[in-house]
């Protein structure tokens, strides 16, 4: 974000702070304006555009976004979802489709509380849109940490990306009185970030290729996505990653590469 961009948001926006709202690949700069309006609608200002179809900035985004400009002005852009996340602790996906990958899928309401109870216990949160057409891939998943499911008419479940941030924008400003912080039985212990997350990831994955237990390349993919979730539900801690790593060093050293 810019100087400029930082200070358009002192201005008569909240303070109060949330769940940033990532948008994965927005195909029309008018969806990026009705969801940054939905988005002001209920005090959250923190939004991350990952690789816009069409470019950034875009004049009809601003348009659309109408009273709430500052907030489309001050998105920031990423060109993948892992780089969007790097500073998360806790993101939960906004998806209509079932995944093979076992994640704990919450209702809007439920997801808002949950983001409300690590949001005050001092986590950075975010929930993730995919894009109009296709939504989420099954990569950009496997690094989030639950799964978010508006209930709709099954004949006519398609929603646009404005109607989806202020569903869960709403549900957000109503979880404010009626969730109190959760203890996750860490004591003061920091939860992990996405990007020493994904490090681990890759780092395992990389031992796991050496090694051959990822030999079949067709196989491969479905074994990474099942691995990384096994690893998401645990919940790690920044300590607990680093514990991780230091497993997967030693394994390394003591024992030789195949292949």
């Amino acid at each position: 974000m810019t100087d400029e961009g930082a200070d358009k948001l002192t201005q008569g926006m909240s303070k109060d702070g949330g769940p940033a709202v990532v948008l994965v690949k927005p195909q029309m700069g008018e969806n990026i304006g009705a969801a940054a309006r939905a988005m002001f609608n209920f005090s959250l200002t923190e939004l991350l555009l990952v690789a816009p179809r069409d470019g950034w900035p875009n004049a009809k985004a601003i348009a659309m976004a109408a009273g709430a400009a500052k907030v489309a002005e001050a998105a920031q852009v990423f060109d993948s979802t892992k780089s969007a996340l790097s500073g998360f602790q806790y993101v939960i996906a906004c998806t209509a489709r079932d995944r093979d990958m076992a994640k704990p899928a919450f209702t809007p309401e439920r997801a808002a509380q949950e983001l409300r109870a690590r949001h005050e216990a001092g986590q950075k949160v975010a929930l993730v849109f995919g894009a109009e057409a296709s939504g989420l891939e099954n990569e950009d998943i496997s690094l989030m940490d639950a799964i978010l499911t508006i209930p709709a008419n099954p004949e006519f479940s398609s929603l646009n990306l404005g109607q989806a941030v202020l569903l869960c924008g709403y549900e957000w400003m109503k979880a404010a009185d009626q969730t109190a912080p959760e203890s996750r039985g860490r004591g003061e212990a920091t939860p992990a970030s996405r990007e020493a997350l994904v490090q681990l990831f890759e780092h395992l994955e990389e031992a796991l290729i050496h090694s051959n237990f990822l030999m079949l390349e067709e196989k491969r993919p479905a074994m990474v996505q099942n691995i990384r979730a096994m690893l998401m539900r645990a919940e790690l801690t920044e300590q607990e990653v680093r514990t991780w790593r230091g497993m997967i060093k030693s394994l390394q050293r003591a024992t030789p590469r195949k292949g």
